[in-house]
């Protein structure tokens, strides 16, 4: 941090506390060359991360709706409700961990999808029911006999 009077930029920080409005930690300087003390403040800068649709339209990425999702998946399932939170906690790092400021609904639902096929088949054909938008019975088999099939290997 260089010092805002002689531009050095080696200080120690003397006192430390969150800030007033809880959401930044003020720091209390003070310069190793010139011995003036200054105030800094520190605050983690988040991304804004918007969601494509499948209409085009964007709007802001709310977990809210990845944990619906899967909770309605999951419904009837021997899940407990830790693991369903592990999961959604593993979806939204690999989300924010692509360090994009816009993803598609589509390549959030894939990764939904192989994350509960993981957990649970039935889970996984549920999801992907509604995410696939399944049109028939002929369809909602070709996805359990592709499950089955890889179980098999």
């Amino acid at each position: 941090m260089k010092c805002p009077y002689c531009g050095e930029a080696d200080s120690k920080v003397i006192d430390s506390r969150p800030a007033e409005d809880g959401s930044s930690i003020r720091r209390r300087r003070q310069c190793n060359a010139c011995q003036k003390r200054f105030t800094t403040y520190e605050k983690v800068e988040t991304i804004p991360l918007i969601v494509i649709k499948k209409d085009n339209n964007r709007e802001p990425y709310d977990r809210r709706k990845i944990e619906s999702g899967v909770l309605r998946s999951c419904h009837k399932r021997p899940i407990s409700a830790d693991q369903i939170q592990k999961l959604v906690d593993e979806i939204e790092t690999e989300i924010f961990n692509r360090e994009e400021r816009e993803i598609s609904a589509r390549k959030i639902g894939e990764i939904v999808m192989n994350r509960l096929k993981d957990l649970d088949a039935v889970a996984y054909v549920r999801f992907a029911s509604v995410y696939r938008e399944f049109k028939d019975v002929s369809t909602f088999m070709d996805e359990i006999m592709k499950i089955m099939e890889t179980k098999e290997k």
